[in-house]
This record gives structure tokens, sequence and C-alpha cells, in this order.
């Protein structure tokens, strides 16, 4: 008989309904049931494209005698991390308190249900013991026994924690302090400490893509490169880690798109799962990086994984699903991996020698006796081996690559968690927006336009945003992510195609962020609203994590609407976020990038240009703008027949028959111009 999980959305819940474990959702049931029972609760929290989720819920909670055990002793609660990202932050920081390890998932924790406040935890226990840990049967008996024989240990342990996390908040910087850009001089020199000059990317394995390192590097060279000394080191260390991580495994040479990290230093073999927070982020930085450096192969990569970000992620709603499972058929990469016989039997045996030449089949198996797609000769050397030019080369790898998808989607598939999630749809439509730019296609427009559609028509009610959207029932109070990212989603939107609703859209968010999110006292905005439901504990991020930083990205976002309108509330905002977040940045800045970010256009104003004028023409003055790499410039072409425009706008206008655009760093504003020439003449040195 299904448990009550059954009726939630999540499809990472409902993969345990089944489950002789009596789960309940969170909520005041669960809470309110321990409390009348005597039990602690255990919390589990993970996602449906957690590989050793579904370890631990094979071994355990599918077990008949552990499940029992499990209701005997607790209260049993799930939480999908993706739905309450409020929960799982509080309980993966207060596991890093109480254990001194790193969290992750599938996290584990111990609750006094008088509180919610923990008093053990972990991540994957296994049934049997190994790994150096006890078998989860003996750590559910003694974890019940100490809370059941040491209560005034268990309060006492909460109230400690409690007073721990409530000092994670640092005192802001004051108002009189200045802001400098040390902190990002000494970002700049980790990042240097931590690169693998010989396979890119940071540190060893596992390594991770961290778009948002990548991104600051390349802001980094862009800020030097009309200086005296251009660092061209820290483009070099962008330019390697994109180029490295798309030959390796970590990318799909098929389908497009990129798998969540690696587990080897070379970007070989990857965690299968596929995550829109991920592919959302590398999709705008490749778009970049092309437009950057003009390698064709960025854009390749940028275009493939759009592609597949299209026909895969993105529903007929206009809307995107949230991730691809690693696994298929119980088996991690199952559905990705091949042998040279499958391939050879789909080739022609020029071909077969092409795409095993380039993707490694004459070398030993890679992932358990199986081939997973790496590149490993260029297409030059390849053509030079078999005497072949390169465009035959080219002509032939496109050819079977497309064979072999085919055959691949004939495959059973990794599962697909078609959640909707507001934060990281905003994610991906900000890389439509700034790819379909950069790489000149307005179907990309097009779709991230479609996605901002099916969040103002679906997860706005009453004036208010919500965060999950799924099986028709929109559920859960926005929290800062989701409001920072798509306000920051909807300005480069505006950059890509104006739209009037979509900056009204814009507008409210940043309302509601001061409204609601705000530390009126202190800077910085709470993960929750003001009007959220009461946890043990009101974070408020200031790092950068899997996605960017809320309180970087709102600081970000928030800076740029208040230029482009000229509303100091913003500004304001945004400044007292940075001043929130100073320490924090000067202890730790390469965790701090977003807010990093944030601080660099603080201590150097956007340049933010706003060209009025006939559609068709404004368009192609737009275009022109896009070919360039310039982080710090916001371009918004708005047609002349636009009016009634808030804020600093209004004095944006149009002149009949003529084409005027307006230039502006920060609050110093230019003369009008009316000619492209004239406008490229004042933005080539900027």
């Amino acid at each position: 008989m299904p448990n009550r999980l059954a009726e939630e959305t999540s499809p990472y819940l409902k993969q345990h309904a089944d489950n002789p474990v009596d789960w309940y959702p969170w909520g005041d049931e669960a809470f309110a049931l321990a409390r009348e029972q005597g039990k602690p609760v255990l919390l589990s929290i993970g996602y449906s494209a957690c590989h050793w989720c579904h370890v631990m819920a094979h071994e355990s909670f599918e077990h008949g005698d552990t499940a029992k055990l499990m209701n005997d002793l607790f209260v049993n609660i799930k939480v999908d991390r993706e739905e309450r990202p409020d929960v799982d932050k509080i309980y993966q920081v207060a596991h890093q308190l109480i254990t001194q390890r790193g969290g992750g998932w599938p996290l584990t924790m111990f609750l006094n249900p008088a509180d919610q406040r923990p008093f053990f935890g972990g991540t994957y226990f296994p049934r049997e013991a190994r790994y150096g840990m006890p078998a989860f049967s003996e750590l559910l008996t003694s974890v019940a026994t100490y809370f059941r024989e040491r209560p005034e240990e268990v309060s006492e342990q909460g109230d400690k924690l409690v007073g721990v996390l409530d000092r994670l908040h640092p005192e802001p910087a004051g108002d009189d302090d200045a802001f400098t850009d040390a902190p990002l001089a000494a970002a700049r020199e980790r990042f240097s400490q931590n690169f693998d000059r010989d396979y890119g990317g940071f540190g060893s394995a596992p390594k991770f893509p961290h778009p948002t390192t990548i991104d600051r590097l390349l802001r980094h060279w862009r800020n030097s490169a009309n200086g005296a000394a251009p660092d061209l080191d820290a483009l070099y260390m962008a330019t390697l880690t994109l180029q490295r991580m798309a030959d390796g495994g970590l990318y799909d040479h098929l389908g497009g798109g990129f798998c969540r990290y690696s587990v080897d230093r070379f970007w070989r073999i990857p965690h299968f799962e596929k995550m829109l927070y991920d592919n959302g982020p590398l999709l705008a930085l490749y778009a970049q990086a092309h437009i950057a450096t003009g390698d064709p192969y960025f854009a390749t990569v940028a275009n493939e994984t759009a592609n597949w970000m299209l026909a895969d992620m993105q529903a007929t709603n206009g809307g995107f699903f949230s991730t691809r499972d690693a696994d298929s058929e119980g088996e991690e990469g199952k559905y990705y991996v091949w042998t040279p016989a499958e391939v050879r039997e789909l080739l022609d045996e020029q071909a077969y020698q092409v795409f095993s030449l380039r993707y490694g089949l004459g070398a030993e198996a890679n992932f358990e006796g199986h081939w997973h797609l790496c590149i490993h000769r260029s297409i030059d050397d390849i053509a030079k081996e078999l005497k072949l030019s390169s465009d035959d080369v080219e002509s032939t790898l496109v050819k079977a690559r497309a064979i072999l998808l085919r055959t691949r989607e004939t495959r059973v598939a990794p599962e697909r968690d078609e959640k909707q999630l507001t934060s990281w749809n905003a994610l991906a439509i900000r890389s439509f927006a700034i790819a379909g730019r950069a790489l000149e296609r307005d179907d990309l427009v097009d779709s991230a336009a479609r996605a901002v559609d099916f969040i103002r028509g679906h997860l706005v009610v009453d004036g208010r945003l919500l965060a999950v959207y799924k099986d028709g029932r929109a559920r859960f109070a926005g929290y800062l992510d989701d409001h920072a990212f798509l306000l920051d989603a909807l300005i480069e939107l505006l950059q890509a195609r104006w739209s009037v609703e979509h900056l009204a859209f814009a507008i409210d968010l940043a309302e509601l962020l001061l409204n609601y999110f705000e530390d009126k006292d202190h800077g910085a905005f709470w993960f929750t609203a003001n009007d959220h439901e009461q946890l043990m504990h009101r974070p408020k991020p200031l790092a950068d994590e899997a996605v960017p930083s809320g309180n970087g990205i709102a600081a970000f976002a928030l800076q740029r609407l208040g230029f482009l309108l000229g509303e100091t509330r913003y500004l304001a905002a945004a400044e007292k976020t940075l001043r929130a977040g100073w320490q924090a940045m000067n202890e730790y800045p390469h965790g701090h990038v977003s807010l990093l970010t944030a601080l660099e256009e603080a201590l150097q104003e956007p340049e933010i240009i706003v060209i009025r004028g006939e559609r068709v023409e404004i368009e192609r003055w737009n275009a022109s703008a896009a070919r360039l790499y310039a982080p710090r410039r916001l371009v918004f072409s708005i047609p002349a027949d636009a009016d009634n425009l808030p804020g600093a706008l209004a004095d944006r206008k149009a002149v009949a028959g003529e084409i005027v655009a307006y230039r502006c760093l920060g609050t110093h504003c230019e003369m009008p111009v009316s000619s492209w020439e004239a406008l490229a003449a004042e933005i080539s040195g900027s």
C-alpha cells in the first residue's frame, strides 16, 4: 500500500511512495505525530538524479527489516531538496557544524521534533557495515536510544547549534568604509593557485565545471584588455578549461549538453546526471567565450547544448524540466556508453576508422568494460593519417554521430525529473537570451520568452512568485533564488528583445525582493520571505554553491536595473548587500564570485546604451553590439512606438525619422548620437 508520498507532485518523492517506510512529507503533521509519540524525526533529503540516493533507497528504504526499524523508532520525513532548498540549506549547514565534514546527498539528519533542531546526522549510510561506517540498523538503534535516554543533551546541543547558526551572518561593513578591488585581485590569485595547467579546471578529482569561476576569469581578462598589461593568463585558464571540458566525457558528444561533474582530473568519466542548472550557465558561458575569442568550437558546443535543451528539457508549456538521471535500467551511464563492436555494426569501414580515431575506440575501455566517448585526436591529425581532407573527416563525423544518436535513442533512457523550478528556469532563460544574441539565433530568444510567459502564467499567484510547477499545480512560496535569478534573466532577455510586459515583470520582482526578502537592518537578502513558514533558522546565504549566490545575483541585477531606471532604492539595496558580504568577500573571495561580480560593477559602473528608432534598424544596431564581448555593457533596443516608459527611460525619447542612441556610464550620461559609426567610436575603448 502506498505511503503518503503518493499524493506529492515531486517525482523524487513519488519514487519512495511504495517503500515499506512510512514516509511523511515535510510538514506539521509529521512533527506533531513525533511529539505525540515521543519519537525523534529521521529526515532524509535527496533528489531524483542522485545516484547515491538511489543506492541508499534500494539498500535500506526498500528493505523490510530496515524499514520496520525506521517506522518503530522514528517518524520519517522525505524531502526533495530541489523543491525545498530552504530546508536543505539549513540542514546541510547543520550537518557540517555537527560532523565537521562536508555535506551532500542523500542527507540523513535526526531531529528533535519539539523544535526541528538536529542532534545527529550524516549523508549516505550503508545497510551493512562497510566503508568504515556502521550498519544503518545499528545507527538507527543507537540514535533512538540516545534521544530517549539523554533528552537534556539533545536539547542543549540544539540550543548551541542555533547560536552558531545565528552567528554565521557577519557584521556588515560600515557606511564610511570604501569598497576596493582587493577581493577581486585575491580571487584571481586563488584561481591561479588552484588551476590545473595540464587539463584545465580547478583542483583535482572530482572536478566540477564552476561556470561562475570561468565567467569571472573572462571578465577579469576583458577588464584588463585595454590596459598596459592584459591578463592573458586569465583568458588562458578560462579557455583551456572550456576546451578540455568539451573534449572530455563531461560533454555528451552525441546529444549535446553536460553531465554534472567528472570523477577524474582529465574530464573523461562523468557522474552521468544532467542538470538544468549546470547546462543553462554553461550554454551562456560557451556562447560568450565564442564572442570573446572568435573560436568556432565554442559556438558549436553552445549550439549543440542549446539544441539538447530545446529538444529534451523544454516542455510544451514553455517551461524547462529539471534533470536527467544518471542511471538507466539500474546502471549508471548505461545509456551513454558503447563497445567498438556496437559502433562497427552501425558504420561503414571508413566511417568507423574516422570515428574510432576521434573517440578512442582503439584504446582501452574507460568505463566498466565499455567506452564513454571523449575526443582523442584532432580532425586534422585524423585527416593526415587517413589521407582525407579535414572537411571529409568532419562530414563523416557529423553523419556517424547522427547514426549513433538515433540508435541510442532506442535504448531505455534515464528518468527525467519533470518538475519545473522557477530558479532553474530563470538560469535557462538567461542563457537562451545571451546565446540567442551571441549566436544570432532568434529561436533561442523565442524559447526564453516562452519560458517567461510560462512562469507569468503558472507560477505567479496573487502577485507572488511560486517556486515549483508539476502536474498542473504551482507550489511553495518563491525563494530568494527564484526572484533574483529571474530578475537577472529578464534584464538579459530585454536586451535580446524589448518587451514592456517583461520590464514591468522585472520591476515587480525587484519590489518583491525589497518588500519581502531584504534585511532592512543589516543588509542583504534572506533566503525566504518574511511571511514564509517558520523554520529553525532563517538563512541569508552569501556564498556560491552549485548555483550562484542569490544575494550575489540580487545585488548584481538590482544594480543594473537601478542604473537603467535611475531608481536609487535598488542601488541602495545592492550596496547594502555588498556591505553585508564585504567581510566574506575578503576572507573567502573565491567562494563568493557572484558577489565579486556585483562588486566589480559597483566599482566600475556598467555601461548602458538605449537605442530608440524603428524596430528593424535598432535591431541591426543591437546585433552589431552583440558581436562584441563587453560583459559590463547593456544594450536595450526600444522601438519608437514604446511610450510611457518608467523612470529614467522616460527621458530616452525617440526622434521621428531617426535612430538615436543614449549612452550612460552609471549615472553619467553622454550626448545622444544618431549614427552607428558615432556609437561604435564611443564604445570601442570600453
